[in-house]
């Protein structure tokens, strides 16, 4: 396969995986050949195994990091820091994009920058939704309430009232504190429920706050 023609097939993808080129009369082996050849030249970014990015200026659509999140382990969505940043509640830029898995934990170091992938229980594999990120791209986020929940249960002593203060939460307006609640009784988890009432508690402080001004 030439060059021109891989650009044909993905430019307009913004990471694809080698199936995508498997279509047809392709010898696998010289395909990963060229792959890993095209990679070394600094045409493609191999993110993980079988999954790439074109390099610029060949590449047309740059590859949101939410996507490519959710690309990199299937089955996974945004969440914890990514999420919560994503949607305002925290002030802090996030250097690593977290997302949760019922797979093994993981870290990858790309291009792009690392991403780390956390465990939680398949009971807990709820609560996230496709949401567009960036240029039509759209990518598995977890609802705020959800992102806060899995950053409390996956944070040894994320209950804690100093723990949820040096988060700096703001914009608690944005979350849904109802469905803080259902989310800390659906996961049976006491720790989630004394986070939740702590929470609660910042919220109701925020507001007033706000009151006064």
């Amino acid at each position: 396969m030439e060059f021109a023609r891989l650009v044909e097939i993905v430019g307009d993808e913004p990471v694809f995986e080698t199936g995508l080129l498997l279509a047809g009369d392709v010898n696998p082996a010289d395909l990963r050949r060229q792959l890993s050849r095209w990679t070394a030249s600094g045409r493609l970014h191999q993110l993980r195994r079988g999954l790439y990015s074109l390099s610029p200026p060949f590449q047309k659509i740059r590859p949101h990091l939410f996507l490519v999140a959710n690309r990199m382990v299937r089955g996974s969505y945004v969440s914890c820091q990514s999420a919560l940043a994503f949607y305002g509640l925290i002030p802090e830029y996030v250097p690593v994009t977290t997302s949760v898995t019922t797979a093994r934990p993981a870290q990858w170091e790309t291009p792009f920058g690392r991403f780390e992938f956390r465990h939680i229980k398949t009971d807990l594999l709820c609560g996230y939704r496709l949401s567009e990120v960036s240029g039509g791209q759209k990518a598995l986020i977890a609802t705020p309430e959800k992102a806060l929940i899995d950053l409390i249960y996956l944070t040894p002593d994320g209950d804690s009232i100093e723990y949820l203060r040096e988060l700096r939460l703001e914009n608690l307006e944005r979350l849904n504190l109802v469905e803080l609640w259902h989310q800390a009784e659906h996961s049976g988890r006491p720790k989630l429920r004394r986070a939740v009432r702590t929470v609660s508690e910042l919220a109701r402080t925020e507001s007033q706050e706000y009151e006064k001004l």
